[in-house]
């Protein structure tokens, strides 16, 4: 059931909803494959409706503050408008690409999981046993976070709503937002349709997919060196560099006390913030490990 906001928002906008899907096609697909439970036509009303409020909020506070500042009522009203016009496009924008941006994250989770994932699930269809039957033992206990949640997704398709195997695999195809595992399950129904054996192909899949595993793992431990490399160099080198040249010249012109001041702010705030975020984008971009 619809909220009271999203009610008020279909109610000012729902006609004018219908433009923004026609503009913005692959609104209904990013809400489908980030699994948030909204029809695109009511996302679009509450995205232009937030929209609307936020600039009704803004134009009056901006035009107070630049009012005071100012004093002059003409340009702080026109500044005042411009900004909550920025500010309101700013909000339409990141409500429109906020399930991409979810999908995205949802496909990164599932594909660092994805290698192992695979070699799981082709371990437990080794056994022979129905296709619904492994993807039931999967979820019970191999975990893998996404990964897990869109095979119970199949799983209970099958058994809260009746359908076959073969159509719940097709209904995770179109919802799943990453490309490898659409490709790992349409390869499972393709062959499952042949009456080949899954537990075949899913062996070759893994073995495919952890062999690119460990293809990134190689480029990323070349990419490592050349990140240290570079912060050996620039970072705590520079700094070493700069404190002995500041002391040179603290100690020529006599402004020691600003110099030191500057000094103890490049080691206790600079390069522990740089080193801190330094250690967060690597372990970004490193890849996953079992």
């Amino acid at each position: 059931m619809m909220s009271f906001y999203t009610k008020q928002a279909f109610r000012l906008f729902g006609h004018y909803s219908e433009n923004i899907l026609d503009i913005f096609s692959d609104l209904k697909i990013d809400l489908k494959k980030a699994g948030m439970k909204i029809s695109a036509q009511e996302y679009a009303c509450v995205t232009l409706f937030t929209t609307f409020i936020i600039f009704l909020v803004a134009l009056p506070i901006f035009s107070l503050i630049l009012g005071l500042l100012t004093g002059g009522f003409l340009f702080s009203f026109i500044t005042s408008f411009t900004l909550s016009l920025c500010v309101a496009f700013l909000t339409f924008v990141f409500f429109l690409n906020y399930p991409k941006f979810v999908k995205n994250e949802k496909a990164k989770e599932i594909e660092r999981a994805l290698p192992f994932a695979s070699l799981y699930l082709s371990t437990i269809a080794g056994s022979e046993l129905p296709l619904h039957t492994s993807f039931k033992l999967f979820t019970r206990f191999g975990g893998y976070g996404r990964m897990g949640e869109e095979i119970n997704a199949i799983n209970q398709d099958v058994e809260l709503f009746g359908l076959d195997i073969n159509t719940a695999l097709e209904r995770a195809v179109d919802r799943t937002p990453s490309k490898n595992l659409s490709e790992l399950l349409w390869g499972i129904l393709s062959v499952a349709r042949a009456g080949g054996k899954v537990q075949e192909y899913l062996k070759q899949k893994s073995a495919s997919l952890m062999q690119e595993h460990r293809r990134k793992l190689s480029e990323f431990a070349h990419s490592l060196t050349v990140y240290i490399e570079i912060y050996l160099t620039a970072i705590i080198l520079g700094a070493i560099f700069f404190t002995v040249l500041t002391a040179i010249v603290s100690g020529i012109t006599g402004a020691g006390g600003r110099i030191i001041l500057l000094q103890a702010f490049l080691i206790f705030v600079f390069i522990p913030l740089i080193s801190t975020t330094f250690i967060y984008l690597i372990k970004k971009a490193s890849p996953p490990s079992e």
